[in-house]
């Protein structure tokens, strides 16, 4: 993977990320509406995304050829980097300091958008740095 591909991986990352992190969030509002607690809300609209976005994103984002198993398990230890940070920031910002909900994951979810974009990029969706072969 060269550096010349990162602007338009960036720009599908972009639309996949727009396209389900959109949706996903007015479900969280819609959950939060309904009387859902906000991390709940958040966690079933978490669940929801990584399942829908490993496919695009490793298909069109990355166009990866890495192993679909290996590419599946660092897919979740990222987002499960991420799933942790989000609900960090809603304990803190929330719980502890009694922001807006609504405002608060609507930052997360840009900011962890971000570091898991370089994740995949580096790491989960990355072919190897040299061909792996036996004697």
């Amino acid at each position: 993977m060269n550096a010349d591909s990162a602007w338009p991986q960036l720009m599908r990352y972009g639309v996949v990320g727009l396209a389900s992190n959109g949706l996903l969030y007015l479900a969280y509002l819609g959950m939060t509406a309904w009387g859902i607690p906000p991390k709940l809300a958040m966690s079933l609209a978490y669940l929801a995304g990584v399942v829908q976005t490993f496919v695009f994103n490793r298909h069109w984002t990355f166009r990866s050829a890495v192993n679909p198993r290996s590419a599946l398990l660092r897919y979740g230890l990222a987002y499960g980097l991420g799933y942790g940070l989000n609900w960090l920031g809603l304990r803190v910002f929330v719980d502890g300091q009694g922001y807006p909900h609504q405002f608060v994951q609507g930052l997360l979810i840009f900011g962890i958008a971000m570091l898991l974009f370089l994740l995949q990029r580096r790491w989960v969706f990355a072919a190897p740095p040299f061909p792996m072969t036996r004697p």
